[in-house]
């Protein structure tokens, strides 16, 4: 029986992996793409992380840039492989989880879409949201004939040269995809409410500095609601400018969708070629619903230790215990706690099966 099975090598399962080990447990790592790199390739080109390298570092690999450089995507593709590499777990890749069911006598059943069944005593779900896009929906969706697509799509603006073009959503994304678009197409940027900006820098240093040192990145996400009110867009600047000279327009949400147009919500008819929803995504956990592990795809846990099986943990999750619980810069944090706990489950169940 295995110790433990990560499922996914993100960030996440890496650093759930890495924990492990430092548990004296001997993880087994299941990658459903071909490389222990998570979903980070598929991003858009242009993604650059909103924290410098010295805030963007997991346990025991220091990433490999000047401090307040900005790390590309490619740079965060590129460390992670250098820190599988540095783990001692076996990492299988291209390894899909179908499902995960309960063990009769101990532990879990993982099945794969190869036709595996792996017996462990404690699971990992560290996959992350990416493969889960969330795309609202809304009347006369069905009829639109123009684009219609979610972010995790879209890859470069030069693919939407001279199209008309609607990005929904008000997070860093949604400002981002919108604001290198206007540089190759007409946008408008559709949201419920107003930007919520955040300054990049201040008094000299960039924000992940005062993050950190005020333990703000730590604090539970319910002081991130009370305190600041919701989804916030880190800006150096151009952004804001942006909006108020009129490069990038804003405009309340749309209210329907007609067969080559959206109606806004004074009722005029718009025609647009391409409607893009960054509008966020949900767990993407599908593999535990035999379990009963879930109400409506959300996991039932506390601060990442599942309420129904506590032999099963989660890494990763949006705001799973703080503001910087699915980043480069905290997941381990998560992880650390959660694998703890496991391991804690696991060693004072009954004698191993097979030993």
């Amino acid at each position: 029986m295995i110790d433990a099975l990560v499922i996914g090598a993100g960030q996440s399962g890496l650093t759930a992996a890495r924990a492990l080990t430092d548990h004296d447990l001997t993880p087994v790592v299941l990658e459903a793409g071909p490389e222990a790199v998570g979903s980070w390739p598929h991003y858009y080109d242009s993604l650059t992380l909103f924290s410098p390298a010295q805030h963007s570092t997991m346990p025991g690999l220091e990433f490999p840039a000047d401090p307040d450089h900005y790390p590309h995507r490619d740079e965060v593709v590129d460390y992670l492989r250098r820190y599988a590499k540095t783990l001692d777990a076996d990492i299988r890749t291209n390894t899909t989880v179908t499902t995960v069911q309960a063990h009769p006598d101990q532990g879990f059943v993982v099945h794969t879409a190869d036709g595996q069944q792996l017996h462990t005593a404690g699971i990992v779900a560290a996959t992350g949201s990416f493969g889960n896009p969330y795309l609202p929906e809304l009347p006369g969706q069905g009829q639109f004939g123009g684009n219609l697509l979610h972010v995790a799509d879209y890859r470069r603006p030069q693919d939407y040269t001279g199209q008309r073009v609607i990005v929904v959503g008000a997070g860093n994304s949604a400002v981002q995809v919108a604001y290198e678009l206007t540089d190759h197409a007409t946008v408008t940027l559709a949201t419920h409410n107003p930007i919520n900006f955040l300054p990049q820098h201040r008094d000299g240093h960039d924000i992940h500095h005062w993050l950190v040192t005020t333990g703000f990145d730590q604090l539970p996400p319910e002081w991130l609601i009370r305190y600041v009110g919701g989804t916030l867009v880190m800006d150096t600047g151009d952004y804001h400018h942006a909006l108020t000279t009129g490069r990038l327009n804003r405009q309340p949400m749309f209210t329907s969708f007609d067969t080559d147009a959206i109606v806004w919500a004074d009722g005029t008819r718009e025609p647009v070629d391409t409607v893009l929803f960054a509008t966020g995504y949900r767990p993407n956990l599908g593999y535990l619903t035999e379990l009963g592990a879930l109400a409506d795809g959300y996991p039932l846990h506390s601060a990442g230790v599942s309420t129904i099986h506590p032999g099963l943990v989660y890494v990763g999750l949006e705001f799973q215990r703080s503001f910087s619980s699915n980043t480069l810069r905290g997941v381990h944090r998560d992880a650390e706690l959660v694998i703890t706990a496991l391991a804690a489950h696991i060693n004072r169940a009954p004698a191993k099966i097979g030993l």
